[in-house]
């Protein structure tokens, strides 16, 4: 019954006008009208400059401002830091910093559930890109419970009251700065204002939509949300997105050295100069461990579906071969739980004198583990190779 009724809300959903004309129209507006402006007109090298500022404003502003600092309280930032980043996000027009923090929030709760996720990617590409936010759907509409630490900051709830006064007069006073400094008022409002403006919007759903269908899932296959490395150069590194749903508290969302996370590079600056702090994130042997985990679990599923008849005799070798690898990793693991528990045992204990000798040897022993579970990763990963065909 309750499922019906929900089915029957989706379904009878009004019409969320206001989303609905400022998404629309300015997609519209963009795809028609500044095609024929760049034609017909020719546009300054400063218009594209302020374009390409206002692009990476707020563009940052929303990954780094309302996505790992609120949403995620992944990093804590000097009051300057947090000014900018609000501005930029008002000038983002994706809604108020309660409205979106608040979905997001759910989204991460009830990650594709058709009924509680905001955004589910369950409902099709339409529905998480941009259809979610057309319409008033149950799951759209928040109650601000999973918000309370957002509604003590007082700038925050002053930009979400006044929101709409708040993106009109930002848009307009920032662009109209820009156009006097250009020379060129249109130009600037066509560009700097609508294309960015729409670009940035695409890019943002991208994560909601395409980062749920397309890329890998090193890190968990528990939720539909994919790495996609193509995807993280348009959303400022926000691609990454399997590693952020497994491990959403950690500032980064790259977390190879060769990975683009501007964001992540951006909040790491700030902190070196005392304007960003308390920046959380995972252990290398944690996110090691979640690798190998979705390493025996791939391996399991080959060895289950089997191969042709060529095959049948190293896919036996693989299936020994990862059946041992998985048992030593098991007991590495537990391994690591044990000095992990005499670890938190030592701490609750204050024991002072002990404390740091302690702390040498447990640590000497996490490394020890750290190396185990590395070597582990490379042994799994040669014996794919070599259930291809490809190794020596």
């Amino acid at each position: 019954m309750s499922i019906e009724r929900n089915s029957e809300a989706f379904e009878q959903a009004p019409i969320n006008w206001v989303p609905a004309i400022v998404l629309l129209s300015t997609l519209f507006l963009a795809i028609a009208i500044v095609p024929w402006y760049l034609w017909t007109h020719g546009v300054g090298m400063g218009v594209w400059v302020a374009f390409a500022i206002l692009m990476a404003w707020t563009g940052l502003s929303i990954t780094a401002g309302y996505h790992r600092l609120w949403s995620h309280k992944s990093y804590e930032a000097h009051p300057v830091v947090k000014y900018i980043l609000l501005l930029g996000a008002t000038l983002a027009v994706e809604s108020s910093v309660f409205d979106w923090c608040s979905g997001h929030r759910s989204h991460h709760r009830h990650v594709d559930d058709e009924y509680d996720d905001p955004y589910s990617s369950r409902r099709g590409f339409w529905f998480s890109h941009m259809g979610w936010m057309l319409r008033k759907y149950p799951s759209g509409q928040y109650d601000y419970k999973n918000i309370p630490d957002l509604k003590k900051d007082k700038l925050l709830a002053l930009q979400h009251k006044y929101y709409g006064f708040w993106v009109i007069a930002t848009n307009v006073v920032v662009l109209a700065m820009i156009g006097w400094i250009t020379g060129d008022m249109l130009g600037t409002f066509l560009i700097a204002g609508l294309l960015r403006l729409v670009l940035t919007h695409h890019f943002t759903f991208f994560i909601n939509s395409l980062c749920h269908m397309f890329g890998t899932r090193p890190y968990t296959d528990e939720n539909t949300a994919r790495d996609n490395g193509l995807l993280a150069i348009v959303t400022w590194g926000e691609g990454y997105h399997n590693y952020h749903h497994y491990f959403q508290y950690d500032y980064r969302n790259g977390v190879k050295w060769w990975q683009y996370d501007p964001t992540k590079w951006i909040i790491g600056l700030l902190a070196k100069v005392g304007l960003a702090s308390n920046l959380k994130r995972v252990d290398d042997l944690t996110i090691k461990h979640a690798e190998l985990t979705m390493q025996f679990k791939r391996a399991q599923e080959r060895i289950a579906t089997g191969g042709e008849p060529s095959l049948d005799e190293r896919l036996a070798a693989f299936k020994e071969r990862i059946s041992a690898e998985y048992d030593e990793f098991t007991k590495t693991v537990e391994e690591w739980h044990v000095l992990k528990a005499k670890a938190i045992e030592l701490k609750r204990a204050e024991l002072a004198d002990r404390l740091n000798e302690a702390d040498e040897k447990l640590k000497a022993q996490l490394a020890q583990i750290e190396t185990k579970i590395l070597e582990q990763s490379k042994r799994v990963e040669q014996a794919y190779l070599q259930l291809k065909g490809k190794a020596i």
